[in-house]
């Protein structure tokens, strides 16, 4: 019959690979088999190919790391401001509308690897990253009594800092993270901007302290300031710095 050729043909095949790779017939050169005689090295409560064993399963250790994945301590949403919209809107913000929301640092780079950079958003583009659950604007209750730091580039040079900024914040690199509420990019004709709000302005310690730390995550030389939100609500472009960094 074919099968049973076919068998008997692999029999030989395997007892030719046998004669030519003894290892291959027994793959555990310490053992004698199950009639045997157990090696005289192997010391009491010690299994023959153990180290063969313990290095597949090295091996398999790196693969089960690659499914898991790496939470980060607060979820993030990314929200973008449509330029083209913003014409159109009612009211500021109308326009603003939230993305997607990441937990883990795989969903991070999965998002980031595949949205523009501001270097390609259109002018007028806003685009945010803030903890989940928190609304970019003023009128949020965690935003409310809060300000911002901001750093100003030249067009099309915010790219490697825009980055820089969402791992620090993730990431939790603020000695005052909890005062962190998220980050906006903005993009004009000449320049592009990107702002760090937190949450209590008042807070003169931790403000300066996220000042600072900002400058040195970015290697930022020049000098930057912080605007409370009431006064850029009553004041516009006039409002003053508080603190500078």
């Amino acid at each position: 019959m074919v099968v049973e050729e076919t068998v008997k043909s692999a029999a030989a095949a395997a007892t030719a690979d046998d004669q030519r790779n003894p290892a291959a017939a027994n793959p555990n050169p310490n053992s004698k088999g199950v009639s045997g005689s157990v090696d005289p090295e192997l010391e009491e409560g010690e299994i023959a190919g153990e180290e063969d064993l313990a290095e597949q399963s090295a091996k398999e250790e790196p693969k089960a790391e690659a499914d898991q994945t790496h939470p980060l301590e607060h979820s993030w949403t990314f929200w973008f401001d449509n330029p083209s919209a913003k014409s159109k809107q009612v009211a500021w913000g109308a326009s603003m509308r939230p993305i997607y929301t990441f937990s883990t640092v795989e969903e991070f780079w999965s998002l980031y690897n595949n949205i523009h950079h501001p270097s390609k958003l259109g002018v007028g583009a806003d685009f945010y990253c803030f903890k989940n659950k928190i609304e970019p604007k003023w009128e949020d209750p965690v935003c409310a009594n809060g300000g911002k730091w901001t750093v100003n580039f030249i067009r099309g040079k915010s790219d490697t800092c825009w980055l820089y900024t969402l791992l620090a914040m993730i990431g939790e690199q603020f000695d005052h993270g909890d005062e962190i509420c998220g980050a906006v990019v903005n993009v004009r004709s000449r320049q592009e901007k990107i702002s760090l709000w937190t949450k209590n302005a008042a807070n003169d310690v931790a403000q300066v302290s996220i000042g600072k730390q900002w400058k040195e995550f970015l290697d930022y030389n020049e000098n930057i300031g912080f605007i409370f939100h009431d006064d850029a609500k009553k004041l516009d472009k006039a409002a003053k710095n508080r603190y500078n960094a």
